[in-house]
């Protein structure tokens, strides 16, 4: 239902720069967010006081409008751990590393003649691909310098809509309701996309210097940067979970529990699924070389029903992945590689990583796997 917003807002200023201080910033009037822009703001399904300034201006962190991308064979500056954003549409595939996604947070792309908008917001750990048409059209999306929950707000450049980030959703302006379809994207380490993508391309940032984290121990802290939600206690704030909405139903999986357990079974909303987990990959978010970070692993979903109609079972052991219905092995693509099923594949589902906190703020009726609620409000 769409509703009119309020009107006082919250300023702060960017993460690890006069961060103490920038907590005691009060709230201005929603004129100082507002000034320059041609959003429809009287078109809104949020409280636009739920909306804050990052402090930057509007596109003060540069997308990537223009993409420039190396072949996989010849990149030296990543290491075999380094997170990427990895992405292949009708054959073309492409890496998009988080040293790069950090300091952009929006790359506007073609991939196999499909517009796409790659999309990371580091204060919530959340990297989505989206499909950047909008009836037949392909919007330009850029950083709007606000945030909703710590999540980026991106703009739009037909009719400077307002979107929230991890959902893809319109929030404020003409296409607010509206939702942006997903593409179904990895984010997995290099060396596993250039082992699985030999033909592969990473894109090269136009900066000419990266590798640094400008977070750096932010994955760690006790609680989210300028967070005024709620939080729900069944998990640290800044806890990585594999979090899926499947036909209306929300549900989580915890890295902690998955590094134990690389495989867990469940099902969401009367689909079958099956959760992996492989190590390999490191936090962008952690120490200030990304590259010599601690190992968080890797996770990804799929269905586990077969086109033939077949439901597998399965199991992980030291060889990797098995089913149990004809012992056949899989790879972390979700790929049989070897056994009677050897060429089969399982449909991956949309399920990406997040900070728990900002997954739970907007979708508070998950069910996270395992664990009881308990929700308290941020301070």
């Amino acid at each position: 239902m769409i509703k009119r917003g309020k009107t006082n807002l919250m300023q702060y200023v960017a993460f690890g720069l006069l961060a103490a201080a920038a907590l005691a910033i009060g709230q201005t009037f929603m004129g100082g967010l507002t000034n320059g822009w041609e959003t429809d703001f009287e078109t809104t399904i949020i409280e636009l006081d739920e909306v804050i300034s990052g402090g930057v201006p509007r596109d003060g962190i540069p997308p990537i409008d223009r993409p420039v991308f190396d072949d996989v064979k010849s990149v030296r500056r990543l290491s075999d751990k380094s997170p990427v954003i990895s992405l292949t549409i009708d054959g073309d595939s492409r890496a998009y590393p988080l040293e790069v996604m950090t300091r952009h947070e929006i790359v506007n792309d073609v991939v196999g003649e499909l517009p796409v908008a790659v999309t990371f917001c580091p204060l919530c750990n959340s990297a989505i691909v989206f499909d950047r048409r909008v009836d037949g059209k392909a919007l330009r999306f850029g950083v709007s310098g606000n945030l909703r929950f710590s999540d980026l707000v991106m703009w739009d450049d037909a009719t400077e809509s307002w979107w929230q980030q991890l959902t893809g959703e319109a929030i404020v302006g003409d296409y607010a309701g509206r939702k942006l379809d997903m593409a179904s994207s990895q984010l997995i380490s290099f060396g596993l996309f250039r082992a699985r993508y030999p033909q592969g391309k990473v894109l090269r940032g136009p900066l000419g210097l990266y590798g640094n984290n400008p977070y750096r121990g932010y994955d760690s802290s006790p609680a989210p940067f300028l967070f005024a939600g709620k939080l729900d206690e069944r998990l640290p704030a800044m806890a990585r979970v594999l979090a899926a909405e499947i036909d209306g139903t929300a549900a989580a999986y915890p890295f902690d529990l998955l590094r134990r357990r690389p495989v867990i079974i469940d099902n969401i909303a009367g689909r079958d699924i099956v959760a992996l987990w492989q190590g390999g990959a490191v936090s962008a978010l952690d120490e200030a070389v990304i590259d010599v970070s601690r190992d968080v692993g890797m996770a990804l979903m799929f269905e586990r029903r077969l086109d033939t109609g077949e439901t597998l079972t399965f199991n992980f052991d030291d060889g990797g992945y098995m089913d149990e219905e004809t012992g056949s092995r899989w790879n972390f693509f979700g790929e049989a590689i070897d056994g009677p099923l050897a060429g089969a594949k399982l449909r991956q589902l949309h399920a990406f990583p997040h900070f728990w906190f900002a997954w739970a703020a907007f979708y508070p009726d998950t069910a996270l796997y395992g664990i009881e609620a308990n929700v308290t409000s941020a301070q």
